[in-house]
C-alpha cells in the first residue's frame, strides 16, 4: 500500500479515484458510533474522517480510537445517503487524512459534486 502524499489535494484525488475503483470508502466505527473529531477550520463543527482503503483507515485505530475498527461504506450509499445527510447535520468530511490526522476538510456536497464530475 502506497502511503499518503504530503500534498493534501493529491490525497483527495486518490480518495475519489480509489473510491470509484473499489466501490467503497472506509470510516471508523466504535462503541459509540462513527469516529468524529473537531474541525480545524470551523468552531463547533464535527468532521468525519474517511479513507480510500482499509489500511489507511486502520492506522488511526490507536489512542482514543483504539476500540474502533475500519468499516466499508458503499460508494452508492455514500453518494446517495451519507453526504446529503452529513450536509444536513453540518458535518464536514475529512478526506484521506495522514497519520498525523492532517488533511482536507470538505463540505459534503462539494465532495459529492467532485465524485459526480469524475463519474460522468
Amino acid at each position: 500500500m502506497e502511503p499518503l502524499s504530503d500534498d493534501f489535494e493529491e490525497n483527495v484525488d486518490r480518495f475519489i479515484v480509489e473510491g470509484i475503483n473499489t466501490g467503497c470508502v472506509w470510516g471508523l466505527e466504535g462503541p459509540d458510533g462513527w469516529a468524529l473529531c473537531d474541525s480545524e477550520k470551523r468552531d463547533d463543527t464535527d468532521v468525519m474522517p474517511l479513507w480510500s482503503s482499509r489500511e489507511l483507515a486502520a492506522v488511526h485505530c490507536v489512542e482514543e480510537w483504539h476500540d474502533y475498527q475500519p468499516l466499508p461504506i458503499a460508494l452508492a450509499e455514500l453518494l446517495e445517503d451519507w453526504l446529503p445527510g452529513m450536509h444536513e447535520d453540518v458535518i464536514l468530511v475529512g478526506i484521506n487524512w495522514n497519520q498525523d490526522m492532517e488533511g482536507e476538510e470538505w463540505e459534503p456536497l462539494d465532495l459529492l459534486a467532485e465524485f459526480e464530475q469524475e463519474l460522468s
